[in-house]
């Protein structure tokens, strides 16, 4: 469980995050939507502690990482995240199987010999199968997508990050990330924390949604109840971004508001 309390985040003569706060329960699927720059990446990179907080907690099963500043303890913390780029960031140098048994070499003791197995058991769990000699160079967006997937649940997180994950894709591969993060979910029993400003995507598949507003959560709420929100800022964000959609009529993608909305 994951529990923020106060959060609040500066950087020079901008003030990015200045009281969030929220409760994530183990196996919640929790999205963060709202436009570009009003500061969803710094919140998840601050749970990570890629960032260092300048004030507020966060609990992760009951421990204050917000304060933290020692490498160990702090890879210690980061061993219950995997995360997932929004471009993948593959090692184009390394071949699908170094890509993805990177961090159990780096953040596990796992013997080396156990490596082939797990490679391909995270493979399959994304629908690959014998890439691990291939180069990111020689994969579809799609697949190094799946990749990039496969490697950040390689080493067995508690949690998964997940950065503005379908931005840039058409809409056949936005259906397949989607169909991605359900599947590792539900057959992994993971937590998901998704940044993104597709109103469709944190819909369908959230237990809960929370809209970034100038530094704070204008309300975080399950999927039937956030479309019915009265905060000015959602009713404005929901209608630009149902206006959207509506603009690409006959292009595939999911409903507005159709979805299952994850677990209660």
């Amino acid at each position: 469980m994951i529990e923020i309390k106060n959060l609040a985040k500066n950087f020079p003569g901008r003030e990015v995050l200045r009281d969030l706060s929220c409760r994530i329960e183990d196996g919640d699927t929790f999205s963060v939507i709202g436009p570009s720059g009003t500061g969803k990446s710094t919140f998840i990179k601050c749970i990570m502690r890629l960032l260092k907080p300048d004030s507020g907690q966060i609990l992760v099963d009951g421990e204050d990482i917000a304060a933290l500043d020692d490498e160990f303890e702090l890879a210690r913390i980061r061993r219950n995240f995997g995360y997932l780029f929004q471009e993948g960031a593959l090692f184009d140098s390394l071949t699908v199987f170094e890509n993805v048994s990177f961090g159990l070499r780096y953040l596990t003791d796992i013997p080396r010999e156990d490596y082939p197995r797990i490679v391909a058991e995270k493979l399959a769990l994304v629908g690959l199968d014998k890439v691990e000699d291939l180069k990111p160079a020689e994969l579809s967006v799609g697949m190094k997508k799946r990749v990039a997937l496969a490697r950040a649940v390689a080493a067995g997180p508690k949690c998964i990050l997940y950065d503005e994950p379908t931005t840039g894709l058409d809409p056949v591969t936005t259906e397949m990330v989607t169909d991605l993060i359900v599947s590792a979910r539900d057959q992994l029993k993971i937590t998901s924390i998704l940044v993104t400003h597709d109103v469709n995507l944190a819909l369908h598949l959230s237990s809960q949604v929370a809209m970034l507003d100038k530094g704070v959560f204008a309300a975080v709420e399950p999927p039937d109840r956030f479309v019915k929100s009265e905060s000015p800022a959602i009713k404005e964000f929901l209608e630009i971004s149902s206006a959207g959609v509506n603009g690409r009529e006959g292009h595939g993608g999911r409903p507005a508001h159709g979805g299952h909305g994850g677990r209660r």
